[in-house]
């Protein structure tokens, strides 16, 4: 099965194949790290979250968007992710 791309003003979203949603929430960090490992699960976070490879149009920077539900999960995804 292929997952479908998304395009949005800011970026060009693949879908991860874990995510239980396919939404892309309000509240988006893009990581400049393409291989990094995100584990949202362990964060535990309160609301509804989806990952994504990315590319930034701007730039064509490639990447990862973490989309959130909430922005305290926004913020405590900023305060708790470091890049492996």
């Amino acid at each position: 099965m292929t997952t479908q791309a998304i395009t949005t003003d800011l970026y060009k979203l693949y879908p991860s194949p874990r995510n239980e949603h396919r939404d892309v929430f309000a509240h988006q960090v893009f990581v400049p790290h393409p291989y990094a490992i995100i584990d949202l699960a362990i964060m535990e976070l309160a609301g509804r979250t989806t990952l994504f490879a990315a590319c930034r149009l701007s730039d064509m920077k490639m990447g990862q968007v973490v989309s959130f539900e909430l922005p305290a999960d926004r913020a405590k995804f900023e305060r708790l992710f470091t890049p492996d």
